[in-house]
């Protein structure tokens, strides 16, 4: 016979049938109940397996104690639950897992013998179907105290109150809410055994009154004790707080001991009156502090920062003017002006008790030595050297620090190397310069303004050390690449001292003197007989670097000397190497860059101007074309807006002086004109290619030819003035290097000229130019010259040019 439905209500007495029995430990199975349950016991899984065979139903009963391992009939409840069988799964340790579902109370009438599993005769618990209107209000106040218990007990799901209230069977109600309550086993059972749904409500809704009595009151405790604990554990952190201090008052004397010896190095160390009675100040609230607290440690950091910068410790300097020009020569070649200027620093020095140390500005493209000659500096003036890069800083803190109100607050970057260095009078390099930036955490430029003024930098105020010290012993020597990146004022306060390419004579000198035997050295190579030919390195330096410093042909010295180190290990070092012009080409490959020389040729049209850039000097073509049109002025290369006004003042200078050159008035309603300096890639910019657009235009216009050895630098104005023009040195140089024989400088340039080195001024025709008109008369290849310049009023008669200062006069060109 089938077991009857939980919906089901019978008021005869039902059948009993024969059924296996599965004891429980510590739980109840209602009806209406899904439930896992783990069986490791023999009789249960037989049980279980004899369910399975049959109709998969099994009668669950609990035993009276959990502790019952192989319980009898007298242990076991005689009323339970059957089930059906829903999973069941075997798993590795020989237990079995088994998911059941309560349908019906069932009664046990009998047992029968089994060896295997427990075996009964069981039947129905028959529920009276008596829905009255006692049981409708019994149900609801059933369900609000279950919904008062679930706000109280937080382990059962808020959800189920939604399902609780769907339920309309008063059975069902009973058997869903006691399976979610925190009963004893007892209780549960009594609940199950209970066959009126009316007195089994009553019943439930007794229990839960009184679970909700105890988690009211649990609730209670727990606020109080919570409380209770948090009092406690305030109480036990600062017993604990007290236990370590006491503990660490055995090391109290090793605190005492040293704020001892703080106060012994303050009074040995000699500092200013003021960072004296600070360092006091600050000792004496250490000592009323615990030696554990923050603030003690940050009040000893800030002791020990005072003590441990040189107030008054100074270096001697070396006033043997003769040795420190030695060591500046050997150390670097050329840079004449700023090793003066440091001799003429220590002859001050020698004869003054006391001068304020100078602040120089190196600036040069990269790779002349700026940092390099810093050193030299400290080492012949016997101070000690200390440098910080300023690239790419944009923090004022870097320069003053930060106030000690921060966390993790330091002093800035002066007071620090100050610090490192462990002298009051160092040689300070402040390296490039020009590269800070700004933003909202300030300009460090404008912080710098009081580091180098050598009227304020006496009391130089920290952040961090709010402290007055004096920087005014400090030799500063800042390096940049350009002014352009300096902000005025901060040019203003110091002295610029300028330092431009090497030539590329001096590039020898420095290749031969210092980068080979350097590189040799570096390379292994200085028991290895090596030799550069003098034709060797000036290849490297024409042809394989284009720099206006000596870093890049360095490097390629470098390269050439690891290639020879890898062909002593196959060859041996007794065989002597010879590096020649062949030799670079076979180790570094074909030449990386034109050496830029003069035209060959005089031709229409084509001028050689002169052009500055950060790597020096370099040639710069003009071309202008004439060509049929409408007066259209097409100006192409890639240039500034500065540069395409200098040639539009030069077009009108031509157009102004039309009729002196022998030009239609109205040549311009028929013609175009197009100017082009070529390497169209690379931005050109500024004033000084002026007369040398104005020389191709005239030369375009009239037919006549530029001499090709001819260059010329300087800017124009309307009216033909030639005017000076910056970076004279560099764009002779680049001319000297291309073969130019003659160059046109502005007259106002004149003072520039002694500058040049003197080799390159023996070799070159300077000529100083004051108006258009001598620039034409020098440029233009005309056979009869006279001629054609008569025509210009303007112009002072026929003679020889003026010639720069210490040169001698030269002959008139061939024309």
């Amino acid at each position: 016979m089938s077991p009857s439905r939980s919906d089901e209500k019978t008021g005869d007495a039902p059948e009993a049938r024969r059924i296996p029995l599965l004891p429980l430990r510590d739980i109840v199975v209602f009806p209406h109940m899904v439930v896992p349950l783990f069986v490791g016991r023999e009789r249960s899984i037989a049980a279980l397996e004899a369910a399975q065979a049959g109709d998969r139903t099994i009668l669950l009963a609990a035993q009276k104690k959990a502790k019952t391992n192989d319980p009898q009939p007298e242990d076991i409840f005689g009323v339970g639950t059957l089930a059906a069988v829903i999973q069941l799964l075997r798993l590795p340790d020989g237990t079995v897992k088994v998911l059941v579902e309560g349908k019906q109370r069932w009664r046990i009438d009998g047992w029968l013998p089994s060896e295997k599993f427990f075996e009964v005769e069981a039947s129905a618990v028959a529920e009276p179907d008596d829905r009255t209107v006692e049981i409708e209000a019994l149900m609801r106040s059933v369900q609000s105290t279950f919904e008062a218990y679930v706000k109280l007990n937080k382990r059962i799901p808020p959800e189920m109150l939604a399902s609780v209230a769907t339920i309309e069977d008063p059975a069902r109600l009973g058997d869903t809410i006691v399976a979610h309550l925190s009963l004893k086993l007892v209780d549960k059972q009594e609940i199950l055994e209970i066959e009126s749904p009316a007195r089994r409500l009553e019943r439930l809704y007794e229990l839960m009154q009184g679970e909700i009595e105890i988690l009211q009151v649990e609730k209670k405790i727990r606020t109080r004790v919570k409380k209770q604990m948090e009092k406690t554990q305030k109480e036990y952190y600062l017993n604990e707080q007290m236990q370590a201090i006491q503990k660490e008052l055995g090391e109290r004397d090793e605190f005492k001991s040293e704020l001892q010896e703080l106060e012994e190095k303050i009074k040995q160390k000699k500092m200013s009156k003021e960072a004296t009675l600070k360092a006091r100040k600050e000792l004496k609230k250490l000592k009323m502090m615990s030696p554990m607290s923050a603030e003690a440690t940050v009040v000893r950091n800030y002791i020990d920062w005072i003590l441990s910068l040189p107030w008054y410790d100074y270096t001697q300097d070396k006033l043997d003017i003769a040795e420190a020009e030695r060591i500046l020569d050997e150390d670097h070649y050329g840079l004449r002006k700023a090793k003066e200027r440091i001799l003429e620093y220590l002859a001050v020095q020698k004869l003054v008790d006391r001068i304020k140390g100078p602040i120089l500005c190196l600036v040069g493209p990269p790779g002349v030595g700026k940092t390099s000659l810093a050193r030299s500096i400290a080492r012949c003036t016997g101070r000690h050297f200390v440098r910080i890069s300023l690239g790419g800083v944009r923090d004022e803190a870097e320069i003053r620090g930060h106030r000690r109100t921060y966390i993790g607050a330091l002093p800035g970057k002066i007071v620090q190397s100050l610090k490192k260095a462990g002298s009051g009078n160092p040689v300070f390099l402040l390296d490039e310069v020009d590269k800070m930036s700004t933003d909202f955490r300030g300009d460090p430029s404008s912080a710098l303004l009081e580091v180098l003024d050598p009227e304020q930098n006496h009391a130089f105020g920290d952040h961090y050390l709010d402290l007055d010290y004096d920087l005014s012993k400090v030799m500063f020597i800042c390096t940049a690449n350009t002014m352009g990146g300096i902000p005025l004022p901060l040019q203003d306060r110091m002295e610029i001292i300028r330092i431009a390419g090497y030539t590329d004579l001096e590039k020898l000198s420095i290749a031969t003197r210092y980068l080979v035997p350097k590189q040799k050295e570096a390379n292994g190579l200085a028991d290895v007989k090596v030799t550069f030919q003098r034709t060797a390195l000036r290849l490297l330096v024409q042809r394989y670097t284009k720099e206006a410093g000596v870093r890049s042909l360095e490097r390629e010295i470098a390269a050439v000397c690891r290639k020879i180190a890898k062909e002593v290990l196959r060859k041996g070092k007794e065989r002597a190497f010879v590096v020649g012009p062949k030799s670079v080409a076979r180790l570094l490959g074909p030449p990386k860059f034109r050496y830029g020389t003069a035209e060959t040729l005089d031709q229409v049209g084509l001028v050689t101007g002169l052009a500055w850039t950060e790597l020096g000097g370099e040639l710069l073509t003009v071309e202008a074309t004439v060509l049929p049109g409408k007066g259209k002025l097409m100006i192409t290369g890639k240039l500034g807006e500065v540069m395409q006004e200098s040639a539009q003042a030069a077009m009108s200078y031509v157009r102004s002086r039309a009729e002196a050159l022998g030009l239609e008035k109205r040549f311009l309603e028929s013609t175009d004109i197009h100017v082009h300096v070529p390497e169209g890639a690379i931005p050109k910019d500024g004033p000084s290619a002026g007369i040398a657009i104005a020389t191709a235009l005239v030369s375009g216009l009239t037919k006549v030819p530029v001499r090709a050895d001819v260059a010329m630098t300087g800017e124009i104005t309307l009216r033909g003035r030639v005017l000076p023009i910056g970076g004279l040195k560099e764009k002779v140089l680049a001319a000297h290097r291309g073969g130019i024989r003659t160059v046109l400088v502005p007259k106002e340039n004149e003072k520039d000229i002694r500058e040049i080195p003197s080799r390159v001024r023996q070799r070159l025709r300077l000529v100083l130019v004051e108006h258009m008109d001598e620039v034409l008369r020098e440029a233009l290849a005309i056979p009869d010259p006279d001629a054609f310049f008569r025509r210009l009023p303007q112009l002072p008669p026929p003679a020889s040019p003026p010639a720069a200062p210490g040169l001698p006069p030269s002959p008139a060109p061939a024309m």
